[in-house]
């Protein structure tokens, strides 16, 4: 496996290059343009400049995350071919600069959805968490009013304000999707981009839901071991493949993340592997990623990982807050260099064992 961090580029992120490459288990990064909306066309030029800023860091770019998915593609109107024409000729950039991971999501208005970004836990760190009794008061119109006090006034991915300033049309835009529509939507669009994924070698990596059901009333179609299973098999090609993010997938504790491992075998591409505690029925907050903090066996998780053959892409995912750093909430540099050196220590056991 291949460990990486995300990194959001020096004009959004708190964490500078010269600080992840000193992360030692870490070879690569995962990053994006981030100043591109969804739906535009990703030129090759701003790709090679992406990548040769990190690589004269030391460091190599290891995949994209995200290319974003236009509305129009995943509601179905008549704008989508246009836009999923952008994202071939995105992907044929990418190819051509030697890119061959793309990791995406195919959630409606929401990328994710947590009621505290900053929940105080009993060590003093400050995590990110969920209460459905506390999401089921907002309006969803409403959900971001507060976003700057809340975000430590980093622009957060899913969160940006062009998306934000269209809620309400966001919401009636999809009142007529429901999850068998959402479901057909994305096949058609995974169809069409195969091609150009199958010629440079691209391999696409859904994200699941997060949380893994339905909020606001929106549908939600990754949300677990069946829906997975669905997709990768109404297109077969192994390009067509799978981000196993533990946290995502945790939040239902009904699944069962080592199954869902095996059952996946060769289709995953990318792991984003982090822990999190359940605290009560549609509850629950991001903890640090040893075992013994949260409700997931991190050494099982790597352990199939590993009997699966998985030799992808992997990184840690969001970590508390600690030691008084200000940063994009769950993406501090600390926590996530210890959740990389403890990832790289349990697969080093499972190597030697």
């Amino acid at each position: 496996m291949k460990m990486t961090m995300r990194y959001y580029g020096k004009e959004y992120d708190s964490v500078t290059l010269e600080q992840l490459r000193q992360i030692r288990y870490v070879e690569g990064l995962i990053s994006t343009l981030y100043y591109k909306q969804a739906g535009e066309k990703w030129e090759r030029g701003e790709i090679a400049a992406l990548k040769k800023e990190i690589t004269d860091a030391g460091l190599e770019l290891s995949g994209i995350e995200s290319v974003n998915i236009h509305d129009a593609i995943k509601i179905g109107t008549p704008e989508r071919d246009m836009y999923i024409e952008n994202y071939i000729e995105t992907l044929e950039n990418l190819g051509e600069e030697g890119i061959d991971l793309v990791c995406y999501n195919f959630m409606p208005v929401f990328d994710w959805t947590r009621s505290n970004l900053a929940k105080p836990r009993p060590d003093g760190s400050t995590v990110l968490a969920y209460d459905q009794k506390e999401i089921d008061k907002i309006d969803p119109e409403k959900i971001f009013e507060n976003i700057d006090k809340m975000s430590n006034g980093f622009i957060m991915p899913g969160w940006e304000p062009e998306r934000l300033s269209k809620i309400k049309e966001l919401f009636e835009a999809y009142a007529a999707v429901d999850a068998d529509k959402l479901f057909d939507n994305l096949v058609y669009f995974l169809n069409a981009i195969m091609p150009v994924c199958e010629k440079y070698g691209i391999k696409m990596a859904i994200h699941p839901d997060d949380p893994s059901w339905s909020v606001f009333g929106l549908p939600r179609i990754i949300t677990g071991k069946e829906g997975l299973l669905k997709l990768i098999n109404a297109v077969p090609s192994v390009y067509n493949g799978v981000t196993l993010c533990t946290g995502s997938l945790g939040s239902n504790p009904g699944n069962d993340l080592v199954d869902i491992i095996h059952a996946l075998k060769g289709r995953i591409h990318f792991a984003h592997v982090r822990n999190i505690k359940h605290t009560g029925p549609g509850q629950f907050e991001e903890a640090c990623h040893l075992s013994a903090d949260g409700s997931y066996d991190m050494a099982a998780i790597v352990k199939a990982l590993y009997e699966t053959g998985f030799d992808g892409v992997i990184r840690p995912d969001h970590g508390r807050m600690l030691w008084g750093e200000k940063a994009m909430p769950g993406y501090g540099l600390y926590d996530r260099a210890l959740g990389a050196a403890y990832l790289c220590g349990l697969w080093e056991m499972m190597v030697k064992d």
